[in-house]
């Protein structure tokens, strides 16, 4: 299946550069290219791609706005953030926003690639190491995160629980298996059944529902 991509950047060699590289590998198609949060917002209507490669930092609407109203209005389109992570205060804002994960500009252009395939496919590039950096460093900032009271996760075993709690400490079903003493089979259901209970579109939120609901502690 040829996955159909959208690259939003307001950097013109990044989204040639992207559309090149993207050239070479037959399963990947690009259907159209955006300068502005507003102009991919408008191109999604017209090409309904599956991927949205999307930058943060665009003149006007910037990218996470344009995520908001990207996957509010359509929920067979899944949004990559790509941007500088060093520089980006506003990742965690746009995974909230609905993206499906995020790379950064200095990934290796294979894992780039790679992450665009991974978000078509249904899943969430969150990767355990870049996911204790991501939210360490944005969802522990009051002026990242909105004040508001934390309200227990309810609708969930204990055992969910307990899982969901590993999930948002970024760790991979693997590593909740081997945490729990469980086969990664069975750590994969209890994350298809919070994905399921909790509303949740894919295990980004899952991250982001333990963090507002207080399973995992932030550093400050």
């Amino acid at each position: 299946m040829t996955v159909r991509i959208l690259l939003a950047d307001d950097q013109p060699l990044v989204r040639s550069g992207l559309r090149v590289l993207m050239a070479d590998h037959p399963d990947l198609e690009v259907v159209g290219e955006a300068a502005t949060g507003a102009e991919a917002v408008h191109l999604v209507r017209e090409v309904n791609p599956d991927v949205v490669v999307m930058d943060i930092r665009m003149p006007g609407m910037d990218g996470i706005e344009a995520t908001r109203l990207i996957t509010a209005d359509r929920a067979t389109t899944r949004v990559l953030i790509l941007t500088t992570f060093d520089e980006d205060d506003h990742v965690y804002g746009a995974l909230r926003a609905g993206a499906s994960g995020f790379t950064v500009k200095d990934m290796a252009l294979d894992d780039i690639l790679a992450a665009v395939r991974v978000v078509a496919a249904g899943d969430a590039l969150i990767a355990p190491g870049v996911t204790r950096r991501l939210i360490a460093e944005f969802a522990g900032r009051p002026e990242a995160v909105p004040e508001r009271p934390r309200r227990p996760v309810e609708g969930i075993t204990e055992r969910e629980r307990e899982v969901l709690t590993l999930v948002g400490r970024g760790r991979s079903n693997t590593e909740i298996a081997e945490d729990l003493f469980i086969t990664v089979a069975t750590a994969k259901s209890h994350v298809s059944r919070l994905l399921t209970k909790l509303g949740a579109r894919d295990r980004v939120q899952l991250v982001i529902t333990a963090y507002e609901a207080g399973l995992v502690t932030l550093p400050r």
